[in-house]
């Protein structure tokens, strides 16, 4: 099951870019990523990435689920859940954790809508900060809070290479997080050695 949702999500990526590789499952989906990247700046990849995953999950049946499927405690716990469940082959291994939402009266709710990816694996075999928030942080937030209805917010330890996600908070400015005053992880980057250059991040 694994091998068919990375080699689902990478066929997916390959066309979107028009590119092929040798390689084979994750290392395929890695090498993609990277050569999404190539030529293209922050915003661009962004794009890219939004482009991929609208050919995933269709507009009109993100329309379909916004407007059937409210977003409440329920929905976010239940999001969490999935993310937890499925999504191992993707970013490693996941635990549930209870958080505080700001609810609807403006006051603190705890609800089992966290998820801490112990390693995450993408940003792991990538070793790429620009990778990371444009490939993944930033238009996977996009997606689930704009096109999904799902707020989401996702925030990546570089040192350690955990990262928490948060269903039903939504993502504040990127200029405040951490994560955009992240530098490149230079020599020991692949991307950078392979694009001759620092990873552009916006």
């Amino acid at each position: 099951m694994d091998r068919l949702f990375i080699g689902f999500l990478s066929n997916k990526m390959a066309k979107a870019i028009d590119k092929k590789t040798h390689l084979k499952g994750y290392d395929r989906f890695v090498e993609l990523s990277r050569q999404m990247m190539v030529g293209r700046d922050g915003k661009q990849q962004q794009e890219l990435v939004a482009q991929v995953l609208h050919s995933v999950v269709p507009s009109p049946v993100l329309s379909l689920l916004r407007r059937f499927i409210p977003a409440n405690k329920w929905i976010y716990e239940s999001n969490a859940w999935f993310a937890k469940t499925f999504f191992v082959w993707l970013v490693g291994e996941c635990e549930l954790k209870e958080v505080e939402i700001t609810n609807k009266n403006g006051k603190l709710e705890p609800q089992l809508s966290g998820v801490n990816i112990k390693k995450c694996r993408y940003l792991e075999e990538s070793g790429c900060v620009g990778m990371c928030v444009n490939m993944c942080k930033l238009p996977t937030q996009k997606f689930f809070t704009e096109s999904f209805g799902i707020p989401l917010t996702m925030t990546p330890n570089f040192d350690d290479f955990s990262c928490e996600m948060i269903f039903g908070q939504n993502p504040p400015p990127f200029e405040e997080e951490e994560a955009s005053r992240q530098p490149c992880l230079g020599s020991h980057c692949p991307t950078a050695k392979i694009l001759n250059s620092v990873c552009p991040k916006l």
